[in-house]
């Protein structure tokens, strides 16, 4: 390193913003661009979220109705088909649990799992999961499996 090759380092030097509000000589005095009067020019203005200038705001134009239950359950639903899927594809042989279906992707940790009757098992398997439809329970304990609620 000499003389010649010397620069400063990045992102060190660049355009200053305006300095404003230091005084009439400067230009930018008085006022220090916020114009006269208003919320806008006094100290402490924060304009609150969705505010639109005085219009209505869009959250309160939009009509409201219906309902929604804070108790819901959510579950992730699977169907027997996709299961009778996994056999065939020798992912899973005799038993299906939580675990199984998580790291094939039908589900994430965080879910509960339902599994619902559509399509048929032909396969006999021991499932164990948080919920089952009439319909599933009873395909799977047709096709001489066990359906077991966790």
């Amino acid at each position: 390193m000499d003389l010649s090759n010397l620069k400063p380092a990045e992102g060190s030097t660049g355009k200053a913003g305006k300095r404003v509000g230091r005084g009439q000589g400067s230009g930018k005095g008085g006022t220090a661009t916020r114009g006269h009067k208003g919320a806008k020019s006094r100290s402490g203005y924060s304009k609150k979220i969705g505010f639109e200038g005085g219009q209505m705001p869009l959250q309160r134009r939009v009509p409201k109705f219906g309902f929604t239950n804070i108790n819901r359950v959510e579950y992730k639903g699977i169907n027997l088909s996709k299961l009778q899927e996994l056999v065939d594809n020798k992912i899973i042989k005799d038993e299906v649990t939580v675990d199984t279906l998580v790291e094939n992707g039908l589900a994430k940790r965080s879910e509960l799992i339902k599994i619902l009757g559509g399509g048929e098992l032909k396969s006999s398997l021991k499932v164990s999961v948080h919920k089952f439809t009439a319909s599933a329970k009873a395909a799977i304990e047709a096709a001489g499996g066990e359906a077991i609620n966790l």
